[in-house]
């Protein structure tokens, strides 16, 4: 609709402090975003967005971006309820989880919540393969994040060697990915390895506690030689959930659908009667560890949503104070049971 107007389409490649570079048929441009800033930062131009551009002029504007398809979204580190959009327009979500350290399972559940609600198909790449030389021990960490990632594809990856490299290259070869993970993770190296060049600027992990140093600091979207796209993002210290309420039921998927089965439509999983959730977990069906993440993830939503909705606030308020009602007789029981 914006070609009578004379605009030129683009997609933006990278976003800098107000400008963003947008690859367009006349090649990259610098842009000026100022027409498309609005206070809501959910809208904002993120990297991955297809916008309408001037085709001349000193500076150039965006004068429009088009709807997304997905969008990849996380809460903002501030106490408000704003989400920070990271991509847009995603096909895959490849959360990156470096080998060298201990594995955090309930983190990455939460950046395949995240990755679910996006829209994208998520895939979990686990870096530094070579780390862990041996192969029963690397099957057993594989299988430990595919029993929590049901329906995610998991890799082991070594950019040092090449293992797996054939196989993710593969899989990104079309469409829009988006690589994510916390600083450390071997994102930038990961990138340079699908790349076959060094684009991105690589720095070591400290030793002390293999923690990253943000060695990325835009979102930048690269073109991949055997097809596809890649957006490169910062590493994520904080990943907070912005309303996934759906992202969660698709991690615990195995969880949801136990909870089909309680007696009690509206059961919490705690001490009710009939319910299947506890059972499975007292029969090791279900690994109690699950069920832990499966409650904080969909208490922290709860609470995110609850600052926008007020019908969500005035249930948490009731289930607050049902709460405290029976713990009150509870205590009152025992006092009497005393005298």
């Amino acid at each position: 609709p914006y070609a009578a107007e004379g605009l030129l389409p683009g997609r933006v490649v990278r976003v800098d402090r107000g400008q963003c570079d947008v690859v367009t048929t006349d090649g990259v441009i610098r842009a000026d975003t100022a027409f498309v800033t609005p206070h809501d930062p959910m809208r904002v131009v993120c990297t991955g967005d297809w916008v309408a551009v001037d085709p001349t002029g000193t500076p150039r504007y965006v004068r429009a971006y088009l709807p997304r398809r997905t969008a990849f979204v996380r809460s903002t580190s501030s106490k408000r309820s704003d989400g920070q959009i990271l991509a847009a327009n995603v096909d895959h979500a490849v959360v990156a989880v470096s080998l060298a350290v201990e594995l955090d399972l309930g983190r990455i559940e939460r950046f395949l919540a995240l990755a679910w609600e996006s829209g994208a198909q998520p895939l979990v790449v686990l870096t530094k393969a070579d780390l862990v030389p041996d192969p029963v021990t690397l099957a057993h960490l594989v299988q430990d994040v595919e029993t929590s990632a049901p329906g995610v594809t998991v890799l082991s990856v070594s950019a040092q060697d090449g293992e797996g490299l054939d196989v993710l290259i593969a899989l990104l070869g079309s469409g829009t990915s988006v690589l994510l993970g916390q600083s450390g993770a071997g994102k930038s190296t990961l990138a340079n390895a699908l790349r076959g060049e060094d684009v991105m600027t690589v720095q070591a992990a400290r030793d002390v506690d293999g923690k990253g140093r943000h060695t990325t600091t835009t979102r930048n979207l690269l073109a991949l030689p055997g097809g596809g796209v890649l957006i490169d993002t910062p590493g994520l210290r904080g990943v907070g959930l912005y309303d996934a309420e759906t992202g969660v039921g698709q991690v615990f998927a195995e969880i949801e659908e136990l909870a089909g089965r309680c007696r009690f439509h509206d059961c919490a999983h705690e001490s009710e009667p009939g319910c299947a959730v506890t059972a499975a977990v007292d029969s090791g069906e279900l690994p109690a560890r699950r069920l832990d993440s499966y409650r904080k993830l969909k208490r922290e939503n709860q609470w995110i949503v609850a600052k926008t909705d007020a019908r969500v606030r005035a249930e948490l308020r009731r289930d607050w104070k049902r709460k405290h009602a029976e713990g009150r007789a509870a205590v009152e029981a025992k006092r009497k049971g005393w005298r």
